[in-house]
Parts: C-alpha cells; structure tokens; sequence
C-alpha cells in the first residue's frame, strides 16, 4: 500500500497534491460522498440507420433532396429550427426538414427527413418519426 508523502516531498507543491490524491483515493472511493470529479453524461444516440431501412416514402424523399426536388410540399426545404436541441448544435439555418409522407394521412403526418449542410447536398440526415420526439441519423 502506498504511505503519505512526507513533509520534504511536500516542499515540491503540485507533486505532494498529486501524491496524497493517489494515497487517499481508495478511501475516497469506498465513501458515500460524490465523486469529485462527476462523469460527463453520455448521450444516448441510437445507432445510425441504413437508407434501406427508411420506408418506401422516405427513400423517395431522400432522393428528392439530393436531386434539389421539385418537393410536393411548401414546408419541404424549409429551416428546422432544433428547438428539441434532440440534434447536435449548430447555427440557425444548418438543418432544414422535409416530408416524408405517410399512407392514409390527411395531412403531412409525422414522419420527416432533416438534413444538415448545404440544401442539395447535405452533410448528414436525419428520419424522425415521430414528429420529432426522437433521431435517426440515415446512413447512406
């Protein structure tokens, strides 16, 4: 096991912080208390998905934007403005959204396609189908 520091190690400043850090750090971990140093969260993104695995109606979508439409929707092409902040940050105007349509819906429905970068040929894509709620990155 290792022993304290000594006074004359401790005359070196840093090192002596360092050594009683080591020393006393076993202890410290079998104490109730928070750790000094918490963890940084992690974020849970779930795996990126393939192209293949997007609906028939999101494959066409994500062929559109890369063709630079025509796009069957008004808001298609439009800023997303990640106000869920469920993507990672970015300056207003990288992320614009597109429809993916959804069979039987009388409106736009809930699916979408959010890409990043420039408007024909972005830099990455997203596939939310929930209007939202959660991300898919597409992975061509």
């Amino acid at each position: 096991m290792l022993k304290a520091p000594t006074a004359s190690a401790c005359k070196a400043g840093f090192a002596c912080i360092l050594s009683v850090a080591f020393v006393f750090a076993p202890a410290l971990a079998d104490a109730k208390s928070p750790p000094l140093f918490p963890a940084l969260p992690v974020l849970d993104r779930p795996a990126p998905m393939a192209l293949a695995q997007l609906p028939p109606q999101g494959r066409a979508t994500y062929a559109l934007i890369y063709r630079g439409g025509p796009f069957p929707h008004d808001k298609d092409g439009t800023v997303f403005g990640n106000r869920e902040r469920l993507l990672p940050a970015q300056t207003r105007g990288y992320y614009r959204e597109y429809t993916v349509g959804t069979p039987g819906a009388r409106n736009r429905g809930a699916r979408r396609i959010v890409c990043g970068g420039k408007p024909i040929a972005p830099s990455v894509c997203y596939y939310t189908a929930d209007h939202y709620n959660s991300f898919r990155e597409i992975a061509p």
